[in-house]
């Protein structure tokens, strides 16, 4: 007897229940059941999904969940839309090979050294909004900082930032397979031509940086790489090269103009912790990874696939299955979070998943860090006089497989 198809988070959910405005209580309810479910990600295919903290840092711990896709069991070609190969397609060697290329942009040190001219680039955005009036938070300000302080990092020139955007928005929450299919292309392309570019003419931005590495020349007697094999000069090969670029794009904005929007919404749907917040505007750090916690912009890690059999946390795991973890879940575990349905600034439970945990802990996380507190802090200071221009149900949650944010944020200022 065939085995029947598992349900997807939508049979889950109660008749009527909108899951992109609210997906936690149907979180809730798996998490009452169990740790581990298994569902299908519509487009993806079946997956074991991981709901609980513990289950949710057991299976980002564990070496036998692999997050190159050459360990499923469905595996034919490396599809979707990828760009390249990086990061999060891979596992040590390469992955550490490749994490350690561009680990030295984001310490603690490099970050701080940016927050100058992030406060520069906010205060420029925060003048262009209204005295009193309407404006749209996410177009206005929170999607104009992150994509600028990315592009200036990477070294992405700033009349293509815009169309830089769409082709990412595209990819990261598609409108059809068509139409992602075409970014793809187009960015793909536009990255090889930028990475042209820099090998011509290099300068100190960090994809000249990885250019420059790439095109050391090896040792005599140094093989070349292949495809899934590490260089043993370390340096990355042009298909790790494209990718490496197309993630430091695309996630070192894409998260975090989330992670702002979704900040000031928490506040202003709590206008308890809002005036705590304006009392008190050491705490904005607070509210940050507050809202990391209740409202992760990053709601599911990539897929990870099982190179082996193996128990989590009771759940038998076949070899080549996919797990997919919600992070979202995780941080409003109430074993962990008690009362985790409600925003708390002076919260002091332990730690939110918003940026993972492990070996694939996000790399840009100071820096995302950095640029929300900063953007709070200096909306408060300059714009203190804020509200919704809309009721709360009206918005819209634009989600993806990974990823989950408001399309826009309407705000009355005066």
């Amino acid at each position: 007897m065939p085995k029947p198809d598992a349900p997807t988070l939508q049979d889950l959910a109660p008749d009527g229940h909108d899951l992109t405005a609210d997906p936690f209580p149907l979180y809730a309810a798996l998490q009452a059941k169990g740790p581990v479910h298994r569902v299908l990600i519509p487009g993806s295919g079946e997956c074991w999904l991981v709901v609980t903290r513990d289950a949710a840092r057991a299976a980002l711990t564990d070496p036998r969940l692999r997050n190159d896709i050459r360990h499923s069991s469905s595996w034919q070609s490396d599809g979707g839309h990828a760009i390249g190969r990086n990061m999060l397609q891979t596992d040590p060697p390469q992955h550490t090979r490749l994490r350690r290329l561009v680990a030295g942009h984001f310490t603690a040190g490099r970050i701080a050294a940016l927050r100058p001219g992030i406060e520069t680039v906010a205060l420029d955005l925060l003048a262009a909004l209204p005295q009193q009036g309407t404006a749209d938070l996410v177009s206005q300000y929170a999607l104009p900082l992150p994509v600028t302080v990315i592009c200036d990092l990477l070294g992405v020139p700033a009349a293509d930032r815009t169309l830089f955007h769409a082709w990412s928005n595209e990819l990261v929450m598609p409108t059809t397979p068509e139409t992602a299919a075409d970014a793809a292309a187009s960015l793909t392309a536009y990255l090889a031509r930028l990475i042209d570019h820099k090998r011509s003419i290099p300068a100190t931005d960090l994809l000249s940086h990885l250019v420059t590495a790439a095109d050391d020349t090896p040792a005599p007697g140094t093989p070349a790489p292949d495809h899934g094999a590490a260089p043993e000069t370390g340096r990355p090969t042009p298909e790790e090269l494209l990718g490496m670029a197309f993630l430091i794009l695309v996630a070192g904005h894409e998260t975090t103009v989330n992670l702002i929007t979704a900040t000031v919404h928490a506040l202003l749907t709590h206008p308890g912790q809002l005036a705590l917040l304006r009392a008190d505007p050491d705490l904005a750090s607070a509210a940050v990874e507050e809202s990391l916690r209740y409202n992760a912009p990053v709601h599911a890690t990539a897929f990870r696939f099982a190179a082996e059999t193996l128990d989590l946390v009771g759940t038998r795991i076949p070899a080549g299955d996919c797990v997919q973890i919600s992070l979202a879940a995780a941080s409003r575990d109430p074993l962990h979070h008690p009362d985790p349905d409600r925003f708390d600034l002076r919260r002091r439970q332990p730690g939110h998943l918003g940026f993972g945990h492990g070996l694939h802990h996000c790399l840009g996380a100071p820096l995302a860090r950095t640029e929300a507190t900063t953007a709070l802090r200096l909306l408060l200071g300059h714009r203190p006089a804020f509200t919704l221009a809309t009721d709360p149900a009206t918005l819209t949650w634009r989600t993806s497989t990974l990823l989950r944010g408001l399309s826009t944020l309407p705000l009355t200022f005066g």
